[in-house]
This record gives structure tokens, C-alpha cells and sequence, in this order.
């Protein structure tokens, strides 16, 4: 399966059509968003919203934070390439201790390329006998990499990396982002102020490219989780309103005001 869509839309779509899957292996170069899908889907699997992921309810945020405990992540040991044996048959073992907070327990082993033979072997047994409410979701550049008994009992995402002529709204996006996360006023006043520029559609993409800089942001520098997960919930707040006619300078000064008064 091919999708270039948003992580949370097809996560969405696939929840709704009630495909969600207990194994997934997500596969793509860097920059594809991989690892955009699998939060997504591991949200969507925990979420308590009746839209999941809804992004809003407790669940939700504390995936987006990296602090559910009913999502493990699996990955090499700090100095080494390979995912060991032993920590696939650790997980294994904690397979079958219920969610502490969920009702799924979500492992995301990243990257499944990691795995030799012999932890993909021990993986096998878990994935075609584990309990109902345990999920699996597996990161990998190529399917390739992966036996093909671990293959055939994933469903596959493939995702491609987005097209060069999007580089320049992601670098946008990404200027903003950081233009939030810094405090300071000035900066920030002027660029919203160019923002009024923009159309409404504009802005929307604007907006959604800049949560999932945020997003991917938080996953890898925890002391910026409070302030970006308040910024996240305006910004989303700010692309609810585009959809109801509020002009573009109003979502501007929105998000300036917005923010500064939340941070």
C-alpha cells in the first residue's frame, strides 16, 4: 500500500474502515514519515476520542509527549547496530502484562531492520500468537530487509519521501516552529504580520506543516514538551477557525496573541 497523505488522515481512514491492524510494517526512506504513520497509528490504537486519533484526549498527548506506558519502543542498545535476541524475547515476556492505562499495548521496534534472523525468528511466535490487545509496529527503509514470514504477517504501509517542490513550505514551516519556540515577541509579531499575506489555504498548510515540526521536535528534545504541546493545541485550535471564514489577519493575530499568553 502506497499513501501520500497526512499521517493522522490515513491513520483516520484506516481506523473508519475499521482496518487497523494488529501488526503493521511501515516502510519508506528517510523523510517518507515513517515515524509521523506510526505515532499516528499509535494513537489512533489507545485513542479514547470517537475521531481516532482525536490528538486532544489523554491518551493521545501523552504519545505525542513520548510518555504513554502502554507504548514501547524497541530499538538498538546505545553502541550498537543490531536489536539483540534477548531484548525481543523481553519483550515477549512484557507482551503478556497488560496495558497499564490502554486498552492496546503498542511496541514500535525501530529500526525492524535491526533485527537479525534470530530476533526476527523469536519475534515471529508473538506476532501470530499474541493477546488481542497488543500491536505491533515495525519501521523499516525497505520490506526487503525483513524475512518474509515476519512480512507476511504485517500489513505494509509503504510511504515515498515528499516531492522536492514541497522543500521550501516544510523549511517554512520549520522557520516558524522555531520562531515559536524561542520567545521572543519581536520576531515572531513580524512574521505573523507577513503572514496576512497568505490566503486561507496557505495558512492551513502553513499551520499543519509547523505541528508536525513540533511533533517530530518533541520526540527528540524533551524539554521543549510543554511548550510545544500548548503550541500544537493553538495551532490546531487556529486551523479549526480557518475552516468557519475566520480571516487570515484575525488567525494571525490569533496565533501571536495566542501564543504568547499561553507561554
Amino acid at each position: 500500500m502506497s499513501d501520500r497523505l497526512d499521517p493522522v488522515g490515513l491513520a483516520r481512514r484506516l481506523g473508519a474502515a475499521g482496518r487497523l491492524s494488529h501488526a503493521y510494517l511501515i516502510t519508506g526512506p528517510d523523510g517518507s514519515g515513517k515515524h509521523d504513520l506510526a505515532l499516528a497509528l499509535a494513537s489512533a490504537l489507545v485513542c479514547q476520542g470517537e475521531e481516532k486519533p482525536c490528538g486532544h484526549c489523554p491518551h493521545c498527548k501523552k504519545v505525542i509527549a513520548g510518555i504513554h506506558p502502554d507504548v514501547v519502543t524497541v530499538c538498538p542498545p546505545e553502541g550498537k547496530r543490531d536489536i539483540l535476541v534477548d531484548q525481543i524475547r523481553q519483550m515477549r515476556a512484557d507482551v503478556y502484562v497488560r496495558p497499564n492505562e490502554a486498552a492496546r499495548k503498542i511496541y514500535l521496534i525501530d529500526p525492524a531492520s535491526a533485527l537479525n534472523p534470530n530476533a526476527q525468528n523469536a519475534l515471529l511466535k508473538v506476532l501470530e500468537e499474541g493477546p488481542a490487545y497488543a500491536a505491533f509496529l515495525l519501521l523499516s527503509e525497505a520490506a526487503g530487509n525483513l524475512l518474509p514470514t515476519i512480512r507476511s504477517r504485517c500489513e505494509e504501509l509503504s510511504l515515498t519521501p515528499p516531492p522536492r517542490e514541497e522543500e521550501g513550505e516544510n523549511q517554512e514551516a520549520a522557520a516558524l516552529a522555531e520562531l515559536l519556540l524561542s520567545g521572543k515577541e519581536g520576531p515572531l509579531m513580524t512574521r505573523c504580520v507577513a503572514l496576512e499575506k497568505l490566503d486561507r489555504e496557505g495558512l492551513q498548510d502553513l499551520l499543519n506543516g509547523t505541528i508536525l515540526c513540533l511533533e517530530r521536535r518533541m520526540r527528540t528534545e524533551p524539554a521543549i514538551r510543554p511548550v510545544g504541546m500548548e503550541t500544537v493545541e493553538l495551532l490546531k485550535t487556529l486551523c479549526q477557525a480557518a475552516q468557519f471564514n475566520v480571516g487570515v489577519g484575525h488567525l494571525a493575530g490569533w496565533l501571536c496573541a495566542g501564543h504568547f499568553s499561553t507561554n
